[in-house]
């Protein structure tokens, strides 16, 4: 007989309309009643929805709970974790969504007991291919949600082996009609037979024929919603009147019952398929602001901070890895996937800023005290600059020096290269008290510059060098304005002729209106995009040309205004009101035969409700193209959609693609890639590929969109609620973003491609001692030297990696106190080899640092997970 498994949860957005401390509000209610109820029902159990941010809070209000709360989950009767946060599938990196999960289980065993090792997302919009990997990298092997699936495209059944782009794969099971499936409503309580023909029998029934199963999931419960009384009682009642049998489950109970089983059917790709409930594929360029400040803060995070706490360690400067994990919480708190979506009220988008500002500040803050000790243990002298590479790679190359000086007349004895990127001038200021051995003096302080210098320099693989400056007689080298509107080195020619940007690689290839931007109405809301009936796109010319050079490459800007209608009333009215849209391209190009074609882009925003695009031009026509995701390569090409698409999907499928990092498009003999600075979203039309900069709304929630029929997302159309204007999501203002495109004439390769757009991100990170201005960084004044330390050497190097190896992360362990952790990531189809003396000096783990078999390969996008010890040789 089809047995139905019922679970009863709560569905807990932190945020949404409503603010983290609204749902602190709740949550001291509906939990209370949860604990109270299991106390004095030992034959039920209740799930938190899958995150342990929530419960932390609880108990922040609620201390005495705790014991109530562990004795519980040790009865496995009340579910915690794994996640810290109810995470986004698609819009974060790999490792926020791998440290969400470290964290969470790690936080849920200090402090709760065993948390549910469940891969439970159930309201997240759409997932990338690689959470079977991800998952597995936490010893997870299962995974549930609601929203993606297509049974008719994708797999024939909700309960399958769901596959990673490689060999790792989770039990998936999905349910279509929600994580309300089995809702019991007050009402359902008093009307049980309506309950069971209506919607219970008929739920399991459709689950049952889809792929012949006979053992159902039928998850009970709804957002924010309180246990229900005496549910043992509630289920004997449905049992009355149902054709099936239906018993109370839980969600690890049920994943057994998967495993067991046989034949299941498989897949391999994404899930972002609206055709049971909306995945919000436009979703990605919402809030834009919001995305790209979450990007930049994971890697500051990825790139600078960690790395500098596994220095800083190894020279013995100790710093608590609690800083760190309260730094990686305000980032997964802001990654929720309502948060990270922007489907939030502009109140919940002003907590997300501040949580970001704090974030940046705790970071800043950690690497200003750790440049700080380390420059106190060299004795860095006013003309030295401590220079690191967090990139456990030797580096040679460019990096970017902050450095305060009385003159622009200097030059580095390392690099006859010395170009100023970024000057600020402090005028003389008079009567300036001075703190010494006596008391006060007082002095006239002189002028001075801040810069940002670029210099050629070697560094050593996880460490750092100082290097030196000295007065001179000549000044820094500043880029010049010339008389041109052509650039170009030995790859590329870049022309600005007759209102048009034309490419021209030296291997022969054209490319006509190689960048632009274009513009349309939105209509959509601050779940989706949705065209305007009548609008169309148009192009935004430019209107001046410019060209720079120094002694190291040439920058071609492009300048442009237009007055385009102001809202969308004025996009269809015959005398609109307009507002003005100005923008900056900036194109910059190495000199010699570098192959990079970096990127800037700057709009001030006037006008409402549009959506900004930059528009490549390819050359190629079928469509194709291939998509950087987390830990790998997907390739896409659109899919046919039907006129009458309304009758199968509840919204438009359309053909627009996320992407993280980099999007490929191949043509004969060559191709062409775009790296993109936290941009997510990009369409393929004919020749053209897309790639969408800000899609800005005055609306949380809208109906009848042309692209999403029917009621508005969110609670905005539900009785009783009300629409929710969201100006801030107009994002008016300046709106910056940076990208890069390369023009390769050979076969598309993805290591090649993956080791690019973790170059790019390769920061620079330096450090002065000096006393003309304490507030460049921002402790300084504040971080005091001992008279007593032990010296340090001037060059440092912890670790050197072969150059064939991409690193995901390093940082300090979160389970051994004098160990750090690297993780190497494969993003390619072939395996990688590590070589035999990095295994020999490190334990091979899994992502919680619990050891593993060792092996010397990483296998298909997938990943190593190393514990090194400091002092392991």
């Amino acid at each position: 007989m089809t047995k139905s498994y019922i679970v009863q949860h709560t569905h807990w957005d932190r945020e949404w309309y409503f603010t983290t401390e609204d749902a602190k509000v709740l949550s001291d209610q509906v939990f209370t009643e949860v604990l109270d109820e299991l106390e004095s029902n030992p034959n039920v159990n209740f799930c938190l929805d899958g995150q342990s941010s929530i419960v932390d809070e609880y108990i922040e209000l609620n201390p005495d709970k705790l014991p109530v709360i562990q004795k519980l989950v040790a009865e496995e009767r009340l579910f915690i974790g794994p996640w810290f946060t109810q995470t986004d599938a698609l819009l974060v990196d790999a490792e926020s969504i791998l440290r969400n999960l470290i964290i969470g289980i790690n936080d849920t065993m200090k402090k709760y007991g065993e948390p549910m090792m469940v891969g439970y997302l159930p309201d997240t919009f759409g997932f990338n291919a690689q959470i079977p990997t991800l998952l597995n990298q936490v010893g997870i092997d299962n995974f549930m949600c609601w929203r993606g699936i297509n049974f008719e495209k994708l797999v024939e059944s909700p309960y399958f082996v769901w596959k990673g782009l490689g060999d790792r794969f989770v039990y998936a099971m999905n349910f279509p009609f929600g994580y309300m499936t089995g809702l019991m409503t007050v009402e359902a309580q008093e009307n049980i037979e309506a309950f069971v023909k209506e919607k219970l029998d008929p739920s399991i029934t459709f689950l049952q024929e889809h792929g012949d199963n006979q053992d159902i999931l039928i998850p009970s419960g709804i957002d924010q919603k309180n246990i229900v009384r005496d549910f043992d009682k509630v289920v004997e009642a449905l049992n009355e009147v149902s054709n099936y049998e239906n018993v109370i489950s839980d969600y690890p109970t049920y994943v057994d019952t998967i495993r067991k089983k046989e034949n299941l059917p498989k897949y391999q790709g994404e899930l972002r398929e609206p055709v049971y409930s909306r995945a919000h594929r436009s979703i990605g360029s919402v809030r834009t602001q919001m995305k790209l400040e979450n990007f930049k803060l994971e890697q500051k995070i990825l790139r600078r901070i960690e790395p500098l706490m596994v220095i800083a360690k190894k020279n013995n400067i100790e710093i608590s890895n609690g800083l760190l994990q309260r730094l990686w919480k305000k980032v997964l708190e802001n990654q929720a996937h309502d948060s990270i979506g922007g489907c939030v009220s502009d109140n919940v988008a002003e907590d997300i800023f501040h949580r970001i500002k704090e974030a940046n500040e705790i970071a800043d803050g950690l690497e200003n005290l750790i440049a700080k000790k380390i420059a106190d243990r060299l004795d860095l002298k006013p003309n030295q600059v401590l220079i690191f590479n967090t990139d456990p790679k030797p580096f040679t190359g460019e990096k970017v020096v902050h450095i305060v000086t009385r003159s622009k007349n200097i030059a580095f004895k390392e690099s006859e290269q010395a170009v100023i990127v970024k000057e600020v001038y402090y005028p003389e200021r008079k009567n300036i008290m001075k703190l010494v051995a006596t008391g006060f003096d007082y002095f006239d302080e002189p002028s001075y510059y801040e810069l940002d210098v670029c210099i050629n320099v070697e560094l050593p693989g996880l460490g750092y060098k100082v290097i030196e400056f000295s007065e001179s007689t000549q000044a820094l080298e500043e880029k010049q304005e010339v008389n041109t509107t052509c650039i170009q080195n030995d790859v590329y020619k870049l022309r600005y002729e007759n209102n048009e940007l034309t490419l021209e690689t030296t291997t022969g290839l054209l490319f006509k209106d190689f960048v632009k931007l274009v513009d349309a109405a939105n209509d959509g809301d601050t779940y989706d995009y949705s065209p305007l009936a009548g609008d169309k796109e148009i192009d935004l010319y430019y209107k001046e040309a410019k060209a720079f050079e120094d002694s190291t490459k040439q920058s071609l800007m492009l300048y442009g205004v237009i007055e385009i209608p102001y809202d969308l009333e004025d996009r269809l009215s015959p005398n609109p009101q307009t507002g003005e849209l100005s923008f900056e391209l900036e194109l910059i190009i190495k000199k010699g035969d570098d192959d990079l074609i970096e990127g800037k882009i700057r709009v001030n925003n006037q006008v409402l409700s549009h959506r900004l695009r930059l528009q490549i031009d390819v050359r190629n026509e079928d469509e194709t193209s291939i998509a950087q995701i987390q830990n790998g390569f997907v390739r896409n090409k659109p899919d046919f959609i039907p006129e009458d698409w309304q009758k199968k999907y509840v919204e438009k499928p359309v053909n627009l693609e996320i992407f993280d990092k980099s999007v490929t498009v191949e043509d004969e003999g060559h191709h062409i890639t775009v790296y993109a600075d936290g941009l997510r979203e990009y369409e393929r039309v004919k020749n053209k590929l897309f790639i969408t900069l800000m899609a800005t709304t005055g609306q949380l929630g809208k109906p009848n969109l042309a692209w999403r029929p029917g009621r508005a997302s969110g609670d905005t159309t539900n009785e009783g609620h009300i629409m929710m204007p969201t100006p801030l999501a107009q994002e008016l203002g300046i709106n910056q973003f940076t990208f890069a495109i390369r023009v390769v004439g050979q076969p598309f390769n993805e290591m090649e491609t993956a080791k690019i757009s973790y170059d790019r991100l390769n920061p620079s990170i330096s450090y002065q001692k000096q006393l003309l201005n304490v507030f460049i960084n921002r402790l300084d004044n504040k971080i005091w030297p001992q008279r007593k330390i032990e010296p340090l050497s001037s060059v440092f190097s912890l670790l050197e990696l072969p150059e064939h190896l991409i690193v995901s992360a390093i940082y300090p362990s979160y389970r051994h106190a004098n160990a750090f952790v690297i993780r190497l990531a494969n993003p390619t189809s072939n395996e990688v080899k590590v070589d035999d003396s990095l295994i020999a000096n490190a334990k091979i783990m899994n992502a919680l640092e619990e050891e593993i078999n060792r092996e010397s390969l990483i296998k298909p996008y997938d990943y190593m997970t190393l514990q090194i010890e400091y002092s392991a040789k």
